[in-house]
């Protein structure tokens, strides 16, 4: 009982810690130099529509490693408790990392060129452009581009 209870810690703290991995899918190059300059005002130089995918993190290879590893550590007594429970991990892992790049299929997304006020040159991809168009004067907030 006390393997079960150990193992099912590890799975639920395991799942925690993975669950702070996930990313936005939203990309920009350059850097801020303080706080303040969240928010900044530039010119669309082109918009792109591009392919992404996002790749695999590794949080389903894990998620699935430790349920497997639970389901196994059930099976047998012994060596051949061990052997089930590595067995588990083994298969779990493989199964999980499987479906999570089964859920990451590519996606389309735009790229937005921007030449900023202050001579940066920024480059954002979201999922949208409403009605952003090449030319527009726009502000760029927290890695997003906006029409103003």
């Amino acid at each position: 009982m006390k393997h079960s209870t150990t193992i099912a810690a590890v799975l639920i703290a395991g799942t925690a810690v993975l669950s702070g991995c996930a990313g936005t899918g939203q990309q920009q190059q350059g850097s801020y130099t303080n706080p303040a300059d969240t928010a900044s005002y530039g010119t669309i130089e082109s918009i792109q529509m591009v392919q992404t995918k996002s790749g695999t993190s590794g949080a389903g290879a894990v998620t699935g490693g430790l349920v497997g590893a639970l389901l196994g550590n059930q099976i047998g007594s012994g060596s051949g408790r061990t052997a089930a429970t590595v067995a588990g991990a083994v298969g779990g892992a493989v199964v999980g990392n499987k479906v999570e790049e089964n859920r990451s299929q590519p996606h389309e997304q735009y790229q937005i060129s921007v030449r900023m006020d202050n001579g940066d040159y920024r480059i954002v991809n979201q999922d949208s452009v409403y009605d952003l168009r090449a030319g527009n004067r726009v502000r760029l907030v927290d890695g997003r581009v906006y029409r103003y």
